[in-house]
């Protein structure tokens, strides 16, 4: 036991100089981790510096031209010929000497504060970024200096390598120590670009404020030092609020170096921007050639990337047709295509392919004076599109949907919104019960709002959203007449064109590829086919449409026709409010927007006309509001010429049936209705009427007999009908005496007799059995009259029932009818069967049927058409629905 203790005592007593050795060890662990990561900073010290070496080795050399000028950018069209060369327009250079301190400080301040103290990579700022991208992510703080700069926006692409960083700052560091601090900020100032064109600080303090840069106020100061950052985003004429948010960081970061007093921060932070801002249209800005088009382009390239088309010395293959832009540069500007009222009218016009979405053309405004002024093809958005909706949101998510038929039947009435307020159709009338197709080319706003209704908010919002039209919500029912914003000629040629494109939504895009200075990195613009629709809503939705382009009665867009040229489209207008009416003193039927977009399976065309004050009409009763069906039908003449326009297939996901006009639900014809109550529709395929109308069905032939009674001198004709329990049947009867007929009228009654007959005459009888329109074959009978000798002898008269020799043949002619009604009926369905391009056939026979008939559906007789009223008209009340919601 006390051995056992001493031997836990000697342990203890050894414990101390373990501990006296612990410390050699990790000194040892220490040196060896340390020799280590020693080792490979060398290592990546040596690898980075060769890295650094190989790609500086292939940096550009230092170019004083282009140090001086920023690099224009070409502009390719579709043949692959130069059009348009942007970014050398004049600047107003100045030199370092004549720029203010006061603006050289709100410069430094807010990009490069050491400028002055670094040799052209300023090392603490570098750490600091490093550090903020490690703290709070990536690309939280940038350290490029202003010399940095230069070199990228004179030499180098914006692409974001290791190999470009490396570059730029090797050339950095050169420039540097060839050009002195005050060269390289001069050099900066003028290069750098501020939105809308402008290049070089000088020029942006005209273009903005009309000042010259020593006149201008701290306000105006700080936004020009901040706009360089972000142009796009920071365009005071766009994004205003933007603008006065840069500008007070950047007085800030005056004040945080000691530039100004708090004082003068709070101050300048207190005026927007737009206080002293010249207006927008006072600027003519730099003309191009094609500009409205030019204008797209730089708007997508700056979408795509981080890219400036006036400095970075771009090759740009865009998609424009150089033919097509002339001439619809020559309707908008002469008055030798298309005579507008005056020169303020303004429209804007978008061209597409199509299958691609390529933008081919665009009309952008009608300025003669103005160049780059307001693009009315890509940025209407405050305009409502008016009936032009109607296949988008109404009649398109309905058969999407809900699988409805081009017969679906609706009925035209007086209706409301669920919130009670009525809508109206244009002409204060009603049609009754059509089918869609009908109300859709005759324009008819109650049938669209039903549809909208049946098809659902949010089913009509995801079918827009998939042609290009987003919004979160589409909760006013007044949007299915039109009465929605945001909709410009772009946006509505790229939803028009899926209908046309067997229901496959491309973006409308201007821009093919990018090649970057470099001539070696191309940035190529990825726009993919979507699927919007199913081959059949696309299809029917067509078909529905091209009937809008027809010579039916009551049918919008006769006036877009181009004969021999298959194409759809649809008619829009907006009106003013009664109480805007009463107010400008407007006329009844003026309108202030009209509009038109079509399609054929190669090209589609959108309009907007009217004037940049809404309040300005088109008046009622001139050709103001048939100008964009004009434009559209001159620009879709001129580029179809020579080319070959296939007439849109129908896909097997369709069929094309035979319906009894005015059969609720589709049901098919019998062979007894008549030509003139048969319409041909399209189904998606197996939803077709299975079920066939016995409404003109034929009743069958009365029973007739006839017999003289001697004693009295009469004959008395009987009948007799196997639906004779039928409540409302009825018998038209007619009596032939010596080859004389004469018309009883429709009698009830099954019998008749003929009082004081005479002898030797013959007397015959005509029944016909009516019921609920339907009218059978005439039955028969004859009596002759014998003679008085036979009287006296009381010789048994003769009697003849039922049919004669007549009706016999009356019988095989009906006999021959059905067999004929037969073979037409199989021959009709034959045609059904047929393939799409045979649809034109049945078209025609709808359209004899339409316009044999159209003229007794509830409408005006007295009613003007074409040229004397304006087509549009049946689009209005959409935007006074809007509003009165």
């Amino acid at each position: 036991m006390a051995e056992n203790y001493q031997s836990r005592v000697e342990r203890k007593k050894k414990q101390p100089s373990n501990k006296k050795k612990q410390p050699k060890k990790a000194r040892k662990i220490f040196k060896t981790i340390f020799l280590t990561i020693f080792i490979l900073g060398i290592i990546g010290v040596v690898a980075g510096g060769t890295t650094f070496a190989i790609y500086a080795k292939d940096a550009p050399p230092v170019d004083d031209v282009l140090l001086i000028d920023p690099v224009a950018s070409e502009l390719l069209d579709v043949n692959g010929d130069v059009f348009a060369v942007v970014g050398t327009e004049n600047r107003d250079y100045i030199e370092y000497d004549k720029i203010p301190t006061e603006m050289i400080d709100a410069v430094l301040a807010t990009e490069d504060v050491r400028f002055f103290k670094h040799g052209g990579i300023d090392f603490r700022r570098l750490a600091g970024a490093v550090l903020a991208n490690v703290t709070r992510g990536f690309g939280a703080e940038g350290a490029s200096t202003l010399t940095q700069q230069v070199v990228k926006l004179s030499f180098l692409s914006e692409d974001k390598t290791l190999k470009r960083k490396a570059q730029e700052a090797w050339l950095a560091i050169k420039l540097e120590k060839e050009y002195s601090k005050e060269q390289i900020f001069e050099i900066y100032v003028n290069k750098i670009y501020y939105a809308n064109g402008v290049n070089g600080i000088a020029t942006a303090a005209e273009y903005y404020f009309d000042k010259d840069l020593d006149e201008l106020e701290l306000q105006e100061r700080a936004f020009l030092a901040g706009i360089p950052q972000s142009p796009s985003r920071y365009d005071p004429y766009v994004h205003p609020e933007n603008a006065d948010r840069r500008k007070n960081t950047v007085l800030s970061l005056m004040r945080q170096h000691g530039k100004i007093s708090k004082e003068e921060m709070e101050a300048a932070q207190n005026k927007s921007i737009t206080d002293t801002l010249i207006p927008k249209e006072e600027n003519k800005g730099t003309p191009y050639k094609y500009d409205s088009f030019v204008d797209q382009v730089i708007r997508e390239v700056e979408e795509i990337g981080d890219y400036n088309v006036y400095t970075d010395g771009l090759t740009i293959h865009t998609t424009l047709d150089p033919a097509a832009q002339e001439y619809t540069e020559k309707m908008f500007f002469d008055n030798d295509v298309v005579q507008f009222p005056d020169d303020e009218m303004q429209a804007g016009l978008v061209l597409t392919d199509t299958k691609t979405g390529e933008i081919r053309a665009i009309g952008g405004n009608r300025y003669k004076d103005i160049k780059r002024g307001r693009n009315f093809a890509t940025t209407l958005s405050e305009r409502q599109p008016g009936s032009t909706i109607k296949p988008i949101f109404d009649y398109g998510p309905a058969i999407e949907y809900l699988n409805w038929s081009t017969y679906e039947q609706i009925v035209d009435e007086p209706y409301q919104y669920t919130t009670g307020q009525p809508i109206r159709n244009w002409d204060q009338k009603y049609g009754g019960q059509m089918s869609i197709r009908e109300a859709l080319y005759k324009s008819r706003n109650i049938p669209a709002l039903k549809a909208f209704q049946a098809a659902g908010n949010d089913n009509v919002r995801d079918f827009a959203e998939k042609v290009g039209l987003e919004y979160d919500k589409i909760e006013n029912e007044s949007a299915s007449i039109g009465a929605i914003a945001d909709v410009s000629p772009l946006k509505l040629a790229g939803a028009y064109a899926a209908f046309g494109n067997e229901g496959m939504y491309n973006k409308p895009h201007t821009v093919k590829k990018i090649i970057l200075k470099d001539n070696e990195t191309e940035i190529v613009n990825k726009v993919s086919p979507q699927l919007a629709m199913k081959d059949s809503t696309a299809f029917m939705v067509t078909s529905m449409l091209k009937d809008v382009i027809s010579s039916k009665a009551g049918a919008t867009g006769s006036g877009a026709i181009i004969p021999g040229l298959p194409a759809a489209g649809k008619t829009g207008t907006t009106n003013y409010t009664q109480e805007e009416i009463e107010e400008l003193g407007l006329n009844q039927g003026d309108v202030p927007d009209a509009w038109f977009a079509g399609y054929t399976t190669n090209y589609t065309i959108a309009v907007w006309t009217g004037y940049e004050n809404r309040k300005k009409p088109l008046r009622a009763g001139t050709n103001d509001q048939q100008i964009a069906k004009e434009l559209y039908r001159n620009l879709m003449t001129h580029v179809s010429q020579d080319v070959d326009t296939p007439d849109f297939e129908m896909p097997k996901s369709v069929v094309k049936a035979a319906v009894e006009k005015g059969s609720n639900p589709a049901k098919k014809p019998s062979k007894y209705t008549p030509e003139s109550n048969i319409v041909y529709e399209y189904f998606v395929t197996g939803t077709e009427p299975k079920e066939t109308s016995t409404n003109f069905d034929k009743l069958d032939t009365p029973s007739v007999n006839g017999k003289y009674n001697n004693d009295s001198n009469q004959i008395e004709f009987n009948w007799n009908h196997p639906d004779k329990d039928k409540k409302g049947l009825a018998f038209d009867v007619s009596i032939k005496i010596d080859g004389e007929k004469k018309s009883l009228g429709q009698l009830s009654e099954k019998s008749y007799i003929l009082k004081d007959v005479e002898p030797e005459k013959t007397y015959s009888i005509e029944v016909i059995a009516i019921f609920e329109g339907q009218k059978s074959s005439a039955g028969t009978a004859s009596v002759t009259v014998p003679k008085e000798e036979e009287k006296e002898e009381e010789v048994e008269e003769e009697e003849e029932e039922t049919t004669p020799p007549e009706e016999d043949s009356t019988q095989e002619e009906e006999e021959k009818d059905d067999q004929q009604q037969e073979q037409e009926e199989g021959n009709e369905e034959e045609k059904a069967e047929q393939p799409e391009d045979n649809q034109s056939e049945g078209d025609n026979e709808q359209d004899k049927e339409q316009d044999n008939n159209e003229q007794v559906e509830d409408e005006d007789p007295g009613q003007p058409t074409n040229n004397d009223v304006p087509e549009d008209n049946p689009d209005q009340d959409a935007s006074n629905s809007e509003e009165a919601e």
